[in-house]
């Protein structure tokens, strides 16, 4: 996983924040490879409560965690109840790590 602890703690302090303490944190994607370089950071948050306008919600997860990582792009997918299940979600399940 190419992510330094300090970011893990960020990533999953914001996340906390914005979803809630009960909000589980998945990276996927490039970052995950250890043998791969750069690439943005793909992350899927899962809820067990519904969600109000969750494209806002990961937006805004999406802009913090961001400037905290020096522009990095960062990707955000979000999978609670009410959102509909899309290949995406079953990708980050199959082959990301939880944070």
């Amino acid at each position: 996983m190419r992510l330094t602890p300090h970011q893990i703690q960020t990533i999953k302090r914001t996340t906390a924040e914005i979803f809630g303490p009960e909000a589980r944190v998945w990276l996927f994607g490039s970052r995950v490879d250890d043998t791969r370089r750069g690439g943005d950071v793909d992350l899927m948050i899962e809820t067990a409560t519904p969600v109000e306008n969750p494209a806002l919600l990961a937006a805004r997860l999406s802009a913090r965690i961001s400037r905290s990582m020096h522009g990095r792009r960062v990707d955000v997918v979000v999978r609670a109840p009410g959102v509909p299940e899309q290949s995406i979600h079953q990708a980050a399940r199959t082959t990301g790590i939880r944070l």
